[in-house]
This record gives C-alpha cells, sequence and structure tokens, in this order.
C-alpha cells in the first residue's frame, strides 16, 4: 500500500489543482466529489481560498464554493469547507492585500484537518495553477505538500496545454506528492488536433487518466464520469 494512501485511510483526502485557471477545476472536483459519493457516506467539498465573491440573497459567496457545497453530502461551517473568501478575482496574495490581510499554510491547513476528522472522502480544490502564491514565501503547492494529499491534475485542453500539463506534472513530483491521476477538459470547441494532444498527454503525464470531460456550454458535475482507481472507492 502506498504510503501517501495510508495517511488517508480513516479519510480519503484528494488535493485538485490545474494547469492554468480556467480549466475546469470546480466542475472536476464536484464530479469526483458525486462519484465519491457512491461509495462513502460523508463526502465533503473545500475551497481553501475563493478569490472573486457574487452577492446571492444577500451574501457574498464563491461561486465555486457553492458548486462544492451542493456536491457535497456532508454540511460543515463555512470556516472549514472555505475558511478564506476574498472579494476580488485575483492571484490570493494581491487579493488578500487588497481586503488588507495576509494569508497562511497554517490557517488553510487546520480547517483541512478538521475535515479529515469529520469526512470519509475530502476533496480540496486549489486556485489558478499549481504555484499559486499565498503570499511573498508561500504558495497553495505548500498547502497540498503539508496535507501531503495526492493530487489530481485538471488539464484544460487548448492550444498550449501540452507544456504547462509536463511541467505541472512535474512541479507536483518535485515537491514530493503523488500525481495519482489527471482529468482532460474540453474547453476549447475549436481546438486543432484536440486527440492527437491527448494521446501525447496519456504517454507524457505518467498518471492514468480518471476521465475526459466533453465540451459543453454547461456542463453538469453530476453527468461527468470519472473512473476511480479502486484505492480511492
Amino acid at each position: 500500500m502506498p504510503h501517501w494512501l495510508k495517511k488517508t485511510m480513516a479519510c480519503r483526502t484528494l488535493f485538485v489543482t490545474g494547469t492554468d485557471t480556467g480549466v475546469g477545476k470546480t466542475l472536476v472536483s464536484a464530479a469526483l466529489l458525486h462519484t465519491l459519493a457512491r461509495h462513502h457516506a460523508r463526502v465533503v467539498g473545500m475551497k481553501p481560498v475563493a478569490a472573486g465573491l457574487v452577492e446571492r440573497r444577500g451574501q457574498w459567496v464563491s461561486e465555486d464554493v457553492l458548486a462544492l457545497r451542493a456536491a457535497s453530502t456532508l454540511a460543515v461551517p463555512p470556516a472549514l469547507d472555505n475558511p478564506v473568501a476574498l472579494p476580488d478575482p485575483l492571484s490570493p496574495h494581491l487579493a488578500a492585500r487588497r481586503a488588507g490581510r495576509s494569508l497562511s499554510v497554517a490557517e488553510l491547513l487546520a480547517p483541512a484537518r478538521a475535515l479529515e476528522t469529520m469526512a470519509d472522502a475530502l476533496v480540496v480544490e486549489g486556485a489558478g495553477g499549481w504555484r499559486v502564491p499565498l503570499s511573498e514565501s508561500e504558495t497553495l503547492a505548500d498547502v497540498a505538500r503539508a496535507l501531503g494529499a495526492p493530487v489530481l491534475l485538471v488539464v484544460g485542453l487548448r492550444l498550449g496545454c501540452l507544456n504547462h500539463a509536463v511541467l505541472t506534472a512535474e512541479a507536483i513530483r518535485a515537491d514530493g506528492l503523488p500525481l495519482v491521476g489527471w482529468v482532460a477538459n474540453h474547453i476549447d470547441p475549436q481546438m486543432t488536433a484536440a486527440d492527437e494532444n491527448l494521446a501525447y498527454l496519456r504517454g507524457a503525464l505518467g498518471a492514468p487518466l480518471w476521465g475526459e470531460v466533453p465540451w459543453s456550454p454547461a456542463p453538469d458535475a453530476a453527468l461527468v464520469r470519472l473512473d476511480l482507481p479502486e484505492a480511492f472507492q
């Protein structure tokens, strides 16, 4: 049994990152929650930092967080599933600066650890790509490292995705974390040679493809099919 799985047997924790912003991390994270809920009773999503809020029923909330909550089977306080919500849609360190506050790995790690004691499966969705900064000295990758969580990579299939995907996979492994799988998301319906790009990534990433999300103007996470390895079921 892999050492990282031993640490997460009580609660199967996965960290979801992407090749860039806008590649479908929330869609895949919600789909992952729906899939995990077929095997586990207590499934919850977490967005440690959400930057960019919208008004809903008189409250300022993150649409990403709302999507994760809708796909979760376990309802938890906002301080746990979204400990930091920042108004401006910017990199976390810049959004925090505009909000007059600072961010640290420690303040994001504690809620995640609390959720691990409550849930059978926890999906932690990052923001942007792998090295998005929280401050001048810490990034969201440091949160994943502190958790010791296996990583699922969402690749947005568009021009430039090969370089982004391979570099991200290399960075994840360089940080000492296992890349346990990846999901291909067709975000550009006009992409040339999409099948050829997908074929290249199957060989280059060195991790199994968990699913392929077809392009849709209004994708539904509940309809996305993901094939999880037995270890995560």
